[in-house]
């Protein structure tokens, strides 16, 4: 991975406001951004296609979901409401580096990222679905000229209108930080053991893309990602992704479900607290709340490593009747 000289973020300072082109007379939408901008390995991950810049803290960017994913996927038709997770923290990588100065090679710890959908908009049409995404800058911390966190207000409309709206703010860390922040050299990922568990339980179709294990409390489960799967671990991180523990919220609701429902996700809002690290049991606990419809839930969702907090959530959604 390349990293940004000065001479790099001097150009990118003085660029005018305006359409950041991806290459010479490349319109828009027609290729997406560099894939490290965002912190991907595979350009079929990426989901970003152009940025401009309206003001000093505002930007419009567009974007593309696929009619189909190999994880992304929903049986009913629409697109998958991690998408959206994903998308947002996609924009908050790519504006990092691209317009506010943080340079490639660096990381970044997530403080919370939470969103609102409104499920009608995800469904896949006869070509993929175009987004137009607006975020708002304006929560950004410095240390002198250089950012150390920042947190972003989303809209993300497809067709015009509104189709999700959230909120993301990430630590900025630099090399040296990361590895003192993380202390001695992270373990590898182990293994992974046979897995017992039915993968529609926790709203999926393939064994590999639950990233759940058994245990023997109800609502409680090990954390037990496939670290080959392709695209969960896309980059081949040294710790557990921020996307493996909100899909990990998402299944532990699911989990809590009887076998003939489902769960179609309208909301989540997380926060992190540490980074999960492989070698360790990682424990994900599920407390369903008091709802009033019986066609909708939420439940509290706590990830903890070592007898300390790693996330946790509040998941949001809608139950119907399984369709076999």
């Amino acid at each position: 991975m390349n990293v940004m000289t000065s001479g790099d973020a001097a150009r990118n300072a003085a660029e005018p406001a305006g359409e950041r082109h991806l290459g010479p007379g490349t319109p828009p939408g027609t290729t997406t951004v560099p894939s490290e901008y965002v912190h991907r390995s595979s350009m079929a991950e990426v989901f970003l296609t152009s940025c401009r810049r309206t003001s000093e803290t505002r930007f419009t960017l567009t974007g593309q979901w696929p009619r189909a994913h190999a994880f992304f996927n929903d049986p009913d038709g629409r697109h998958d409401p991690l998408l959206t997770a994903e998308t947002m923290k996609q924009v908050a990588l790519y504006l990092a580096h691209a317009e506010l100065g943080v340079p490639l090679g660096h990381h970044f710890m997530p403080c919370d990222l939470s969103f609102t959908i409104a499920p009608d908009e995800l469904a896949i049409g006869a070509v993929p679905s175009d987004l137009t995404i607006e975020a708002d800058g304006a929560d950004l911390m410095r240390k002198g000229s250089r950012l150390v966190e920042f947190g972003l207000d989303l809209t993300i409309r497809r067709s015009g209108r509104v189709l999700a709206t959230g909120t993301v703010r990430f630590v900025c860390l630099s090399p040296g930080a990361y590895h003192r922040l993380r202390g001695a050299t992270p373990q590898p990922p182990p293994a992974r053991r046979p897995s017992e568990v039915t993968p529609s339980s926790f709203g999926r179709g393939l064994p590999r893309d639950v990233v759940l294990a058994s245990s023997d409390h109800p609502g409680r489960w090990r954390l037990d990602p496939d670290p080959d799967h392709p695209v969960l671990f896309d980059i081949g991180d040294d710790h557990i992704p921020s996307m493996v523990l909100l899909e990990a919220a998402r299944q532990a609701t699911c989990g809590l479900l009887a076998a003939d429902r489902t769960l179609t996700l309208t909301g989540m809002a997380t926060e992190f607290h540490t980074y999960a690290e492989f070698g360790r049991p990682c424990w994900i606990e599920a407390t369903p709340l008091l709802v009033q419809d019986t066609d909708t839930m939420s439940a509290l969702i706590t990830g903890s490593q070592d007898g300390r907090r790693v996330f946790g959530a509040q998941v949001s959604g809608t139950v119907t009747q399984r369709e076999d």
